[in-house]
């Protein structure tokens, strides 16, 4: 029995041995979080809304917003207003701000519920009555597609969360999922900024959106587009988006949203305020402080998760092992949205969890690499984490913690492979979204 229990203790003495060596440097993962942080702080929405203040109208300012961080731009806009201000936004359940006369709904994400069609309704009531002396300020940023829940006329709400899940699952980039979804909305394509006129509307936004296209943040309530059915007709076909049936039907007749020249626009104005490309150039800064060289990819790649992350551990293990296309050490950056088509059930994550999942096979064993890919919201997915961290030895650590990498992302459940080793990235709500942002240090 002694020599038993000996055993069992140097054994788990040398599992703990092994698990110190194959922790990622403490060095390396404080780095990735200074640069998240300054990548974050780059899209603060006061500093970043202060430059595009229109001047006072003579009649009402209305404030109507959407998105995740669009509480945090209501409370930012009555700090740097100086006049009477009302109206509505409406957030993700738990991203709420305190304001002064600005109201705050709450509402659910990705997939909407009634609280969005009451939100989506009490922003139609703050703008009845206004005229061409009064002024409404939009403010837009990611995670209002789904919080703005609005289906068109003889649609139900059980059909929008049915086409949103739909969307989902497809894997499709996110303009082909918004072509469909300003076919079937009342307020997206332009419309909550139609109901507006005579009224100025001026938009700030804040881009999440590959390309910065304001008419894409949030399938564009205040910002019309040229696409109408045949753009989504083409996306449904395209990507095989299985659509529910009422919802098909419905977008073959349904009536295009107004298009940008329409002359309920005319006046209107609209600002990207913040984006993923300042927030990429904002952590490369603290990058090079820290003297790694740094070279951003691009802040518009979309794609399947997996795959976009095949390229980037290619790219990762050619600069390790030889020292190209860059040189050591260096900061390789990249921003934008990627998709995960749903192959398993069960599984929990978002596309930055399965990004560094699907990272973490293809630089399994290499060494000097340590990664982070979050969404700058804080939340990836439907999960709490805002995205997780990998290095080399990362599928080394869940298989000694019992969890299958490779099993884990063929389900889809990074989370659970990422939690069974402590290297989730939970930041909380951080009031704001420029979309992903995803760091590679190389030593």
């Amino acid at each position: 029995m002694k020599q038993g229990l000996v055993f069992f203790r140097k054994l788990g003495e040398a599992v703990e041995r092994l698990w110190e060596r194959c922790a990622m440097r403490e060095e390396d993962r404080d780095l990735l979080q200074a640069m998240f942080s300054a990548a974050v702080k780059a899209a603060e929405p006061g500093a970043a809304m202060r430059p595009f203040l229109p001047a006072r109208p003579k009649g009402r300012v209305v404030v109507v917003g959407a998105g995740k961080g669009a509480a945090q731009m209501a409370a930012a806009f009555e700090e740097l207003w100086d006049g009477p201000v009302e109206g509505v936004v409406v957030t993700r359940y738990g991203f709420g701000a305190k304001t002064r006369a600005i109201r705050v709904m709450e509402a659910a994400h990705p997939v909407p519920d009634e609280a969005g069609l009451a939100a989506t309704d009490a922003l139609f009531k703050a703008m009845e009555g206004l005229g061409s002396d009064d002024l409404v300020i939009a403010l837009v940023c990611g995670g209002g597609s789904a919080l703005l829940a609005g289906p068109g006329e003889g649609l139900a709400l059980s059909d929008e969360v049915a086409l949103n899940e739909a969307l989902l699952a497809s894997g499709a980039p996110i303009g082909a999922m918004n072509a469909v979804r300003k076919m079937v909305s009342r307020v997206k394509g332009g419309r909550l900024a139609a109901a507006a006129h005579p009224a100025k509307v001026v938009s700030l936004v804040v881009s999440d959106v590959p390309g910065d296209d304001p008419a894409q943040v949030a399938s564009g309530p205040t910002v019309p587009d040229a696409r109408g059915r045949a753009e989504a007709l083409a996306a449904v076909r395209d990507y095989a988006i299985k659509l529910p049936a009422r919802v098909a039907a419905f977008l073959e007749r349904a009536d295009e949203p107004p298009k940008p020249e329409d002359a309920c626009f005319a006046g209107n104005e609209v600002h990207v305020i913040a984006s993923a490309a300042k927030s990429l150039e904002a952590a490369a800064r603290v990058a090079e402080q820290a003297a790694f060289a740094t070279a951003i990819l691009s802040d518009a790649i979309e794609g399947e998760a997996r795959e976009v992350a095949k390229m980037h551990a290619a790219i990762a293990r050619e600069v390790a092992m030889r020292d190209r296309p860059f040189s050591r050490p260096v900061a390789i950056l990249s921003g934008g949205e990627t998709t995960v088509t749903l192959r398993g059930e069960g599984g929990r994550g978002g596309r930055n969890s399965e990004f560094l999942l699907s990272f973490a096979l293809a630089v399994d064993g290499v060494e000097g690499i340590a990664a982070l890919a979050a969404d700058t919201d804080g939340v990836d997915g439907s999960e709490d984490n805002a995205g997780a961290f990998a290095d080399g030895q990362t599928a080394v650590r869940m298989r000694t913690a019992g969890a299958d990498p490779a099993d884990a992302l063929a389900c889809n459940d990074a989370w659970g492979a990422f939690a069974a080793v402590g290297d989730l990235y939970v930041t909380g709500p951080t009031g704001t979204n420029v979309n992903d942002l995803r760091i590679i240090l190389i030593r």
